[in-house]
């Protein structure tokens, strides 16, 4: 095997990790909302009360969508640079309007702040650029 081959495979390898990653972190945060009564709290308790009403749960709802649509997109392969930007724009949204007032810490020092999006969004970013260094050709 060549170097080029090596780094192919690699990148390939370093992408499935990341997509099958963001894959199980995105599924846990949309579909148990929908079966438990959260995408109707975030809907109606949260997004109807900060200025999205009438529109707060079909908002919600289509947060929760998304994710699914964005979970198949990265299982498949396909469709990964619009997908990871629509989940890219949903996690800033979310540091705006949730988790910045919260601070950094997720968790120990504080509580729900913006740590967890930031690694989410890098790590979109970084499966985006693994997909285009992977269609390029590897010159060694």
């Amino acid at each position: 095997m060549n170097n080029s081959n090596g780094q192919a495979m690699s990148i390939k390898a370093a992408s499935l990790i990341l997509r099958v990653t963001l894959v199980s972190i995105l599924l846990m945060h949309s579909i148990p909302g929908m079966f438990n009564g959260g995408v109707h709290a975030f809907g109606k308790d949260y997004l109807d009360k900060v200025g999205f009403a009438p529109f707060g749960l079909f908002l919600a709802w289509t947060i929760k969508l998304l994710h699914l649509f964005i979970s198949v997109c990265f299982l498949l392969n396909r469709f990964i640079f619009p997908a990871a930007v629509i989940a890219i724009v949903i996690f800033t949204a979310g540091i705006f309007m949730v988790h910045l007032p919260n601070g950094w810490f997720v968790v120990g020092s504080g509580a729900n702040g913006i740590e967890f999006n930031l690694l989410l969004i890098a790590s979109l970013i970084a499966v985006i650029l693994l997909r285009q260094q992977k269609n390029k050709a590897f010159v060694v």
